[in-house]
């Protein structure tokens, strides 16, 4: 009899510590949970090393419950010391207060991360850009999340309608939504497709009022 209520108590410990166990497990990861939906390139530090090698990669940062990046890829490697992620073919999507899409692509990026969150991305080799209507080819480019900013330190062409530009390097500045063309900047204009895109947008803002 003793035997057995020594048997019952101890499993009723047992069973207690296992509850606590399970809530305290419960609470630690509910919190890891909020911190990668704060932060989701926090995740990657509690990858083991043989899951730093990552198919189908894809990131996204979100502000205030405003998608503010996304970052697409066909496959990762991620290096913790070093806090660099290299993509390949990546795909990276900037969307403004304003709700305008810019549309970046690479043949591979360079993500470096601080202890938060994003610190700089860098595009190597046929690096494309579409924003507002313009299409730019440089074959490399830096994206800085502090300044909302596109650094093109070589040589980079613009084409719109009527309007191809070329330079040296190129500034972005997203939110301010403005475009920079620095040092031996060449200029061609079609005057005739210029004059037709004036016509429409004439014609639409007529229709509209």
């Amino acid at each position: 009899m003793r035997k057995r209520r020594r048997f019952i108590l101890l499993l009723v410990i047992f069973l207690s510590l296992g509850g606590v166990g399970y809530k305290v497990a419960e609470s630690i990861w509910i919190m890891k949970a909020r911190e990668f939906r704060k932060n989701p390139l926090k995740a990657l530090d509690y990858l083991p090393d043989s899951a730093l090698h990552m198919k189908d990669f894809r990131r996204a940062k979100i502000e205030e419950g405003r998608k503010v990046w996304e970052l697409f890829g066909d496959e990762a490697n991620y290096y913790k010391e070093q806090k660099e992620a290299i993509i390949k073919k990546p795909r990276f999507y900037y969307y403004d207060k304003k709700g305008q899409t810019v549309e970046t692509t690479g043949d591979m990026a360079h993500v470096y991360l601080n202890e938060k969150e994003l610190e700089k991305m860098e595009l190597q080799g046929g690096v494309e850009v579409t924003y507002q209507g313009y299409v730019l080819n440089s074959e490399h480019a830096v994206y800085l999340p502090d300044k909302q900013q596109i650094v093109f330190p070589n040589k980079t062409t613009m084409v719109g309608d009527g309007l191809a530009l070329e330079g040296s390097s190129m500034e972005v500045e997203l939110d301010d939504r403005k475009m920079r063309l620095l040092r031996n900047v060449k200029t061609r204009i079609e005057p005739d497709t210029l004059a037709k895109k004036k016509k429409d947008s004439n014609s639409n803002l007529a229709r509209g009022g």
